[in-house]
């Protein structure tokens, strides 16, 4: 019997999916023994959503975080005073960014779900008219974030590993997952070797020559709606596809689908403190 996780998808967002597809596609994923799935803020407002989400799924985990196009939308986006996670109060310190202010009642978790990581958060350099420094402040307000509440990071990177790599070497407790690797072998060695990170791998891979981490350093996560793997390239992705990426991996890799499940999962098991 398999047990896969995806670790990385946006199926609480009603930007791309109503409640009922949602809940279809939560009963499609079970069907394809993907037991656990993690929804992923990208912003103040949008992790609220997540973890609206998340409570009324029992399987269904959320993350808390601002993703670095933010800094696009509100140019003073820089929280200053981050809330701490920990205990039934869940949140003793407000988060403030100008515009949007984190308060105790929106995250209050006594007998619910804290969010399972900081995420995804990052750098992203891809698009003309990014802010640097901007993303670096609010970059490193999410690291100290998860600092103070000692959870892992979901990691957005893009076309901005220099600077990835200069920031979290400041946090030598952070772990966690470098959400969609895009780079090149180099850099992915460099992932590798100095740091512990865990690297997600989606449907992408199915359909491009990106380079692979070894299994163990491997995360499946689909990126819903995002990144449909074969053979369902075209169409809206979905959190049931992890087993079509699981299948692809273990042919890649020349080993069983019960490995690649059995690592995989264990890998997600550690870094987000999951329960089976």
């Amino acid at each position: 019997m398999l047990y896969l996780v995806d670790s990385h998808c946006h199926l609480h967002d009603r930007e791309f999916f109503t409640p009922e597809q949602a809940e279809d596609m939560i009963k499609r994923a079970h069907k394809a023994e993907v037991k656990k799935i993690i929804c992923i803020g990208t912003s103040h407002e949008d992790s609220l959503v997540a973890r609206d989400f998340a409570l009324a799924h029992e399987n269904v985990y959320w993350t808390y975080g601002i993703h670095p196009s933010e800094t696009n939308k509100s140019p003073t986006l820089e929280p200053t005073r981050p809330p701490v996670f920990t205990g039934d109060s869940f949140c003793r310190r407000r988060l403030d960014d100008g515009e949007h202010v984190l308060e105790s009642d929106d995250l209050s978790v006594s007998n619910s779900k804290p969010p399972v990581a900081i995420g995804e958060v990052g750098l992203d350099y891809h698009y003309e008219g990014y802010d640097r420094e901007a993303q670096i402040r609010l970059f490193e307000k999410m690291l100290q974030l998860a600092t103070d509440n000692d959870l892992p990071v979901s990691f957005h990177v893009r076309e901005a590993f220099p600077d990835f790599f200069a920031v979290v070497k400041n946090f030598p407790r952070i772990r966690g997952v470098v959400h969609s690797f895009t780079d090149s072998k180099k850099v992915l060695k460099r992932v590798l070797s100095e740091t512990e990170f865990y690297v997600g791998v989606n449907g992408l891979a199915t359909y491009s020559t990106l380079p692979l981490p070894p299994l163990e350093r491997i995360l499946l996560e689909t990126d819903a709606p995002f990144l449909a793997p074969i053979p369902h390239r075209g169409e809206t992705n979905e959190p049931a596809y992890i087993l079509d990426i699981a299948k692809w991996l273990a042919g890649k890799i020349n080993i069983s689908v019960k490995e690649v499940e059995e690592i995989t999962t264990g890998n997600a098991i550690e870094l987000f403190n999951l329960t089976f």
